[in-house]
């Protein structure tokens, strides 16, 4: 019997095979852990920037913005509720409060996360005080600083909050509830905590909003900060960080010396031990090391097709932004091309609001479809600056018609497949077959310093800019753009502002190509006060109305639904 157990015992205690090969990695993997990690976190870092690169970071976030901006009072109002109700429910609030510095910028981001802050301690104290003061007595039982803190408020009242809010020895949630067992006032209470958070507070919202403002720059934002503007911003970083971390060894100081309250302190050891947990979790190190060596290897993968397909990713919030400027030179005297015939189509089945008949047109698809010819024998390479962007603003909508054609009776554009829209490689202008997309983005754009064009361009829907009923020519391209412009902001299906009103409605395609006419007129509203008096005004007066987006109605602009 003694012989049996010992033989068990020893068989038991020597690994199998597989087990030892299983510890053998093990045992390999540890000794290699710190050197798996640090290449695993660099692999990630790279892959970050990357997929910032590679993605609309800059229009995302430029997106959020004018989501808040369009909410008005509501947006700071909804993210303060928010953040009570994760203060109230110990849920941290660090991640709103740099979301609030991200959308709201500096001076609004500050005083949303303060009120919201003040709030949040003021009910979680009423709450403690004459709602749940049982419960919270029984959680205070078990928080072993609580009798230190309780006898210190006693005696110093509002100071020792004013302390413990600028160097918290307890949780912020937590310390709202048991500061309401405490023997001091609500108003003191609130009014130190109101104040003496702020320090705390403002630096947060500081690092949100200058690493949205990095993380714009990073991703090739085209409105970045000079040099200067940055110095600046850094500098205020890091000032607002170093009075902060100042005032707070002040207060854990006056803390030590004037109260028995012990702040929780972490060796290096302990938080090693903590970043630690937070990698490996409860698995261990080894699977935790492979865990983050696999998130690497995926995060290169994700980063790596990213990569490839980032001229389609750039465009997944809307054209990606681009700096306009004059490529071409104007000519006197240079080659011109002929667009008689689309001049004469138009004319013929467009009515003066931009409605087209295209069952008429439709017809006469032939004639439509020799013009189209034609732009692939144009001598795009020696016409002039005029000449070029007639030809281009012409072919764009001749093209647009044509597509329609082909897939008449549509209701709208968007119902056509995404492959045969504005992506598909189709269009020859001179020896150059091109999408839709690529006459925009790249051929305009880029090349003429000229945000009308978007005006002029037309996406065969009613919610676009109307079609003129005449082709666009190189002698009257200025004062046709211009006529369309003002054409635009003369109806309210595009422009809208009431003398005195707070609020301007616009058009989507300010929006969307907000950058263009920044680029040129400084911001948006400048651009649109060029064409309304009653806006410049208020701009000139220092008044500066919320921005708010019109519906934009996709349906095809076909005249049978001519309202």
């Amino acid at each position: 019997m003694i012989v049996a157990n010992t033989t068990t015992a020893n068989a038991s205690a020597d690994p199998s095979p597989k087990t030892g090969n299983m510890m053998s990695i093990t045992s390999h993997i540890e000794r290699r852990a710190g050197l798996i990690k640090g290449v695993s976190i660099a692999l990630i870092i790279v892959s970050l920037l990357v997929l910032i690169r590679a993605l609309p970071v800059d229009r995302a976030i430029d997106l959020v913005k004018s989501k808040a901006d369009g909410l008005g009072f509501w947006g700071p109002l909804a993210l303060g509720a928010a953040y009570v109700v994760a203060a109230l429910a110990f849920f941290p609030g660090s991640a709103l409060t740099l979301t609030a510095g991200a959308v709201f910028g500096l001076a609004w981001g500050t005083v949303t996360v303060s009120l919201a802050s003040t709030t949040a301690a003021a009910m979680a104290f009423l709450i403690a005080r004459h709602l749940a003061r049982d419960k919270v007595a029984r959680q205070a039982q078990r928080f072993p600083k609580f009798e230190a803190i309780d006898r210190a408020i006693g005696d110093g009242g509002w100071k020792i909050i004013a302390m413990l809010r600028l160097s918290p020895a307890v949780p912020f949630s937590l310390g709202n509830y048991l500061f309401g067992l405490t023997a001091i006032r609500f108003w003191p209470y609130v009014l130190a905590s109101w104040l003496f958070m702020l320090p705390g507070t403002f630096m947060y919202v500081y690092l949100g909003h200058i690493g949205t403002e990095g993380l714009r720059s990073a991703a090739g934002a085209q409105r970045g900060k000079t040099p200067g503007e940055w110095a600046l911003l850094a500098v205020g970083l890091m000032a607002t960080i170093a009075v902060t971390v100042y005032v707070t060894r002040l207060a854990r100081k006056t803390l030590r010396q004037n109260t028995r309250i012990q702040e929780e302190t972490a060796s290096e050891g302990t938080m090693n031990e903590s970043t630690e947990q937070m990698v490996v979790g409860s698995a261990g190190r080894t699977r935790g090391t492979i865990v983050l060596a696999l998130v690497a290897v995926a995060m290169l993968g994700i980063a790596s097709r990213a990569h490839q397909r980032r001229d389609a990713l750039r465009n997944l919030f809307g054209p990606a932004p681009v700096t306009p400027q004059e490529a071409y030179q104007r000519q006197s005297d240079g080659p011109t091309f002929d667009h008689s015939a689309f001049d004469a189509l138009l004319r013929k089945h467009v009515d003066g609001d931009g409605w087209v008949d295209y069952e008429g047109l439709r017809s006469e698809a032939a004639s439509l479809d020799t013009y189209i010819a034609s732009l692939e024998n144009a001598p795009f390479a020696d016409l002039g600056r005029d000449e070029k962007l007639s030809l281009l603003i012409n072919a764009y909508n001749a093209f647009t018609l044509r597509l329609i054609l082909d897939h008449y009776l549509v209701k709208s554009i968007k119902d056509i497949p995404r492959a045969k829209r504005w992506r598909h490689t189709r269009w020859r202008i001179g020896s150059v077959t091109l999408s839709l997309d690529q006459i925009e983005h790249e051929q305009i754009r880029p090349k003429f310093a000229e945000p009308r064009i978007h005006f002029a361009l037309v996406c065969a829907a009613i919610g676009c800019p109307k079609l003129r009923n005449e082709a666009y020519h190189a002698e009257l391209i200025d004062e046709q753009l211009e006529d369309q412009t003002r054409y635009v902001h003369s109806h309210d299906q595009w422009f809208r502002y009431q003398p005195g009103a707070k609020e301007v409605y616009l058009t989507r395609l300010y929006d969307w190509y907000g950058a263009d006419f920044e680029q040129v007129a400084g911001s948006v509203l400048a651009f649109v006060a060029r064409y309304s008096a009653p806006l410049k005004a208020a701009l000139d007066e220092g008044k500066k109305p919320r921005v708010k987006w019109l519906d934009y109605d996709w349906t095809l602009n076909d005249a049978r639904n001519k309202r």
